[in-house]
């Protein structure tokens, strides 16, 4: 299982972003550097939820603020290595809807569960495959570090 490393302070941000905007979903990207198969998180960018028809249980990310997050991300020699989003009463695990969405191969998914307006369970998945049509989740090892 492939594991995926987060500065305590970053960990702490995208739950904390997740309490942030519930009942609706929160969303971001995680910058990063690969290292041995996993991924060594940096910093959390929040996004903008642009879903304005069931924020509670969707997200997207405009391709511009993408574009921008891409670009800040090369400023710092970093790249997109992933993004998070949370689950408002719902359990941290990818739906159909994620899966569907998801497109950045090797990348990491993380989505946190926030219940009741307090972030509970966070679990990651990296997008692994050759193409859209072998693709699939593997639940990886969260590693938070101080």
């Amino acid at each position: 299982m492939s594991a995926v490393v987060f500065p305590s302070k970053v960990y702490a941000a995208i739950r904390a972003h997740g309490e942030e905007t519930y009942p609706h979903e929160c969303c971001g990207a995680l910058l990063g550097k690969s290292a041995d198969g996993s991924w060594q998180i940096v910093e959390s960018v929040k996004a903008g939820n642009t879903r304005t028809d069931s924020a509670h249980n969707r997200y997207n990310i405009s391709p511009l603020e993408l574009v921008k997050i891409e670009r800040e991300a090369r400023s710092k020699k970093l790249e997109i290595a992933g993004f998070y989003h949370s689950h408002p009463d719902h359990p941290a695990q990818w739906s159909q809807t994620d899966f569907a969405e998801a497109h950045w191969l090797g990348c990491c998914y993380v989505i946190t569960e926030v219940a009741t307006g307090k972030a509970a369970v966070t679990n990651s998945f990296l997008l692994t495959g050759t193409s859209e049509e072998d693709k699939r989740f593997e639940l990886q090892t969260i590693q938070v570090e101080n």
